[in-house]
């Protein structure tokens, strides 16, 4: 399967969040996200297993349980099944993030 990024809508999730789900299946997905400076991520938990890649940009990935961390252009994070995670956008940023299983509800 392809996934022609520019054939792909995205998905105004408010508050300067987009959203594109990329290629998927029932075992693995791939979602684009878009953050306006400034934007911040919620504090959510979720039974997937995730790795964020920063396409571009700079936040704050926050994680109960562990100390904030600033993290930038080309570095990754791992969000264990039903951690609460969150992040905080300080210059516009682009998210590359993996599901395992598929997030149905992105769908």
């Amino acid at each position: 399967m392809f996934a022609e990024n520019k054939k792909i809508p995205s998905t105004d999730l408010g508050g300067g969040v987009a959203r594109k789900v990329l290629s998927y299946s029932k075992n693995l997905m791939t979602v684009e996200l878009r953050f306006e400076k400034g934007a911040v991520g919620a504090k959510h938990s979720h039974p997937h297993e995730q790795i964020g890649y920063i396409v571009s940009g700079k936040l704050v990935y926050q994680e109960e349980g562990c100390e904030d961390k600033i993290l930038e252009t080309g570095d990754t994070y791992y969000v264990a099944p039903n951690a609460v995670h969150g992040v905080e956008i300080l210059e516009d940023t682009k998210l590359l993030d993996i599901f395992t299983p598929m997030r149905e509800d992105f769908v």
